[in-house]
């Protein structure tokens, strides 16, 4: 069966999407709704730099989109500077009737316990009376800290503490707001950016924890416990999102911890350079400048490193396209999922099918 799908937006993320839905047989691309007038009246295929027209034109009128009555959308906009607003759109989406799969807010990938219980309760809602679904997810938060974890722990015997880690030199992420104004690289030591005010991490990746948990039984003490430290730049830096003035944050390390009568249960880390010198104390890839890192402690404890790189790209870029398909390949779970909210541990295994090349 093949479905109908909505593009919401081309930009980072977004453009590997449109690759994506294009290079499935069973997906058909009907629409794509852009944020930049310039964009307006341009092909997809442009937009997501594919050297060819898909015939599909960009627009920002999204009720013509919705009118079109997708069965779903693969929403891969910018959330993280307007959680809130970003959600009612989901919401919206949901009263029309369309399924939906989205890459944030992150916050929604398991939001039990995470945000207002009546939030939850208004999109399942929306979803049970559209008779449509739900999915929020990526590759982080997402598969490298919901599914890669989880399916590593049906082997153990005894669990001490599962730690999820996402290790990588962000050089070469464009994304300036998420680094300027959220990480805060580039900024004053003394200043403190918005991932790093209370309860802002337990928001971002809380979702992750408390997933995980819920898959292991474990009931966690409340609230959940944030860890960070932050070193400023040895010497100017200009990366691809922003200039770093020597002095000012250049490198972040954060903790996000899920604990059981105080004992360190579930951790979400985050290793975040802006050179591969800095900190070379700190938790490496042991190859490439970027790596998902699960580490289960216990008998037997185990280890797995998930590495990936472009054709064309390095890690940042690929972190893109992965995060994107990961949405894209979840379309047909999705719209055959029970209507309402669903999270990774109500899907069945997702897989590329499909997608295996007549020539490698």
């Amino acid at each position: 069966m093949s479905y109908r799908v909505v593009e919401w937006s081309t930009g980072t993320v977004g453009r590997h999407a449109i690759a994506g839905i294009d290079a499935r047989d069973d997906l058909e691309l009907v629409g794509v709704w852009v944020s930049d007038p310039q964009k307006v009246g341009k092909d997809a295929g442009e937009l997501a730099g594919l050297g060819r027209d898909l015939g599909v034109t960009a627009t920002d009128n999204k009720a013509a989109l919705l009118a079109l009555k997708p069965d779903c959308i693969v929403h891969t906009a910018m959330t993280d500077d307007r959680i809130f607003d970003a959600i009612e759109d989901l919401i919206s989406f949901l009263e029309a009737g369309i399924n939906v799969v989205s890459s944030g807010p992150v916050l929604l990938q398991y939001p039990i316990g995470v945000v207002p219980d009546e939030l939850v309760d208004r999109i399942r809602s929306a979803g049970e009376r559209g008779g449509v679904s739900l999915h929020v997810n990526g590759i982080d938060p997402g598969f490298a800290n919901d599914v890669l974890p989880l399916a590593m722990t049906g082997l153990s015997q005894r669990i001490d503490e599962v730690r999820c880690s996402e290790i990588a030199d962000y050089s070469t992420y464009y994304q300036p707001v998420v680094m300027s104004e959220i990480f805060g690289f580039g900024k004053p030591v003394e200043e403190t950016p918005m991932l790093f005010h209370p309860g802002v991490l337990s928001l971002a990746w809380g979702s992750v924890v408390r997933q995980i948990a819920a898959g292991l039984d474990l009931t966690l003490d409340e609230p959940l416990v944030e860890k960070f430290e932050r070193i400023p730049a040895e010497e100017d830096l200009d990366i691809l999102s922003c200039h770093i003035a020597k002095g000012t944050v250049a490198a972040v390390r954060f903790e996000v911890v899920g604990t059981v009568d105080g004992v360190p249960r579930v951790v979400l880390e985050h290793v975040t350079r802006t050179h591969p010198d800095q900190q070379p104390d700190w938790p490496k890839p042991t190859r490439g400048d970027g790596c998902y890192r699960i580490d289960i402690t216990g008998e037997p404890t185990m280890t797995v490193e998930f590495n990936h790189h472009g054709e064309h790209g390095d890690h940042n870029v690929s972190g893109m396209i992965v995060t994107a398909m990961r949405l894209v390949n979840s379309v047909h779970a999705v719209v055959e999922a029970k209507p309402g909210l669903v999270t990774a541990l109500d899907l069945p295994l997702v897989t590329g099918r499909g997608l295996c090349a007549p020539h490698p």
